[in-house]
């Protein structure tokens, strides 16, 4: 190449003083530090999450497991139903349906046991919830995918990364089992354990937000079908939870945390289950959806727990009525 011409030492086509640059590899370097950086942020996470579970507490309900069996319906029956309803009844694209599904599939986070307190919810079953979810995921979430993206796949519409998804369960389940251990052998250290896990909680959710809006700018141009799908999906979580449990008998305190369990996801490991499985191709069209997802689950949690607040005083309800519920 002739520098003569003023061409960039990085051209690769020159032709007189027109030339032609090869395209940066920056979003693919910070794509890889983006997924490593989620990885291990949420590892810590879910390493604090398991912190706040007593085997004792949780081997209880395991021995007494209808709210946990409950639970599991809600989480692994109606979540991926409903997702599979709305994305086919709204037509969005089979990728984004599978990233839907994905999402109706993540267990409960640790914000669905800070939730569940605030409306004086049973925090024994809210914990052993998210918990069991947690490690069911392992093996439920490949089932509920490989049974509602048949259709998709032997049309050859999609394939469905299954190793890529299995290997990032694996790696955040164990977190959970070692922060259970750490609990029961240091309580008082796991303690400061959870504390640290509720703030890089949050600072993931920002992470995830401001990275990935740079990374996948066209992801934010989406349909508005695609919205609609993240709107309704948490609110139907709440409702049908809540109406199940209540079915099944429990009582009110217990349908409130069922439903906050149910409706309640962890986005986190949502995103970085997706950064991890797909290709750049399909992140540009599916990476937004955990961040619409949280956006309506919050505020509508947010909503029901004004209107329980507001209950509360208006009836003159108060802890003392609730005997089973606080720590």
């Amino acid at each position: 190449m002739n520098n003569s011409t003023g061409c960039s030492a990085n051209a690769t086509i020159c032709d007189g003083a027109s030339c032609v640059v090869a395209a940066s590899n920056f979003n693919d370097i910070l794509s890889v530090v983006l997924s490593t950086v989620l990885t291990i942020l949420l590892a810590l996470v879910m390493f604090s999450m398991g912190c706040n579970v007593e085997i004792k507490k949780f081997l209880g309900h395991i021995k007494r497991p209808w709210g946990i069996c409950i639970g599991f319906l809600c989480q692994f029956g109606i979540m991926p139903l409903v997702g599979y309803i709305l994305s086919v009844a709204f037509n969005i694209l089979p990728i984004q349906a599978v990233v839907v599904l994905i999402m109706g599939c993540c267990p409960g986070g640790t914000a669905s046991n800070i939730l569940a307190y605030w409306v004086d919810g049973d925090m024994d079953l809210s914990v052993s919830m998210t918990t069991c979810s947690t490690l069911l995921a392992l093996g439920m979430m490949p089932l509920c995918l490989l049974i509602y993206t048949k259709a998709w796949v032997d049309s050859g519409t999609i394939i469905i990364p299954y190793d890529n998804i299995g290997t990032s369960l694996v790696a955040l389940v164990i977190p959970v089992s070692i922060g259970m251990f750490v609990n029961h052998k240091w309580p008082q250290k796991a303690k400061i354990i959870l504390k640290i896990g509720s703030i890089t909680g949050a600072i993931l959710i920002v992470l995830i937000a401001v990275v990935g809006g740079i990374l996948y700018q066209s992801a934010w141009i989406i349909a508005p079908n695609l919205w609609i799908v993240g709107t309704i999906f948490p609110v139907a979580g709440y409702s049908l939870g809540f109406l199940l449990a209540r079915i099944a008998g429990q009582p009110w305190y217990r349908c409130r945390t069922v439903a906050l369990e149910t409706g309640m996801q962890n986005t986190q490991l949502c995103s970085t289950i997706v950064q991890l499985s797909f290709t750049q191709e399909h992140l540009n069209q599916v990476f937004t959806f955990p961040l619409i997802y949280s956006i309506f689950q919050l505020a509508f949690a947010a909503i029901f727990l004004g209107i329980y607040v507001a209950y509360k005083k208006c009836y003159g309800k108060n802890n003392e009525e609730f005997p089973e519920i606080r720590q």
